[in-house]
Order: structure tokens, then sequence, then C-alpha cells
């Protein structure tokens, strides 16, 4: 998972800048923490499915603020999707 979590991870914090800056430390936090759990993860299928939670998660958040998800959101649509056939 280092790989391809960490990448994840950059992605999700990138997208982040784009919300309010109000809202950037709670979905900062939320982010580090729901990573931080999963860390240790090494199946490819239980990776491949969280990687599609994370741009699942993300692109609701980014369309909650009237932000283009789908533009915003395709490195990480493309890394979740990477992993899909694994």
């Amino acid at each position: 998972m280092a790989s391809a979590g960490l990448r994840a991870y950059r992605e999700v914090l990138r997208l982040v800048r784009r919300l309010p800056a109000e809202t950037r430390p709670y979905y900062a936090k939320y982010a580090r923490e729901n990573f931080v759990n999963y860390r240790d993860l090494s199946a490819d299928d239980d990776l491949a499915a969280l990687l599609r939670r994370a741009y699942t998660h993300s692109t609701w958040v980014l369309s909650k603020y009237s932000i283009d998800a789908g533009k915003a959101a395709a490195r990480l649509k493309d890394l979740s999707d990477g992993h899909a056939g694994l």
C-alpha cells in the first residue's frame, strides 16, 4: 500500500486545498486519520476498494462545496481505476 496509498493521500490533500479555508483543517485531519488507520493494508483487493472509497468520498465533499469534482479529482480517479483490476 505504501506507494499507491501515499499517492492517494497526496491527491486527497491537494483536493482539500480547493475547499473553503475554514473547512480545510477538518478535512485534512479526517483524511489523515483514515489513511493512518489503513496504512498496514497489504491485500491488493482491499487497497483497490479503499482507493475507490477515497475517490467517492472526495468527489462528494468537493460537490458539497460546488467544486467540479470530475475535473478536480481526475488524478485520484486514475489512481483508483489503476488498482481496480488487481
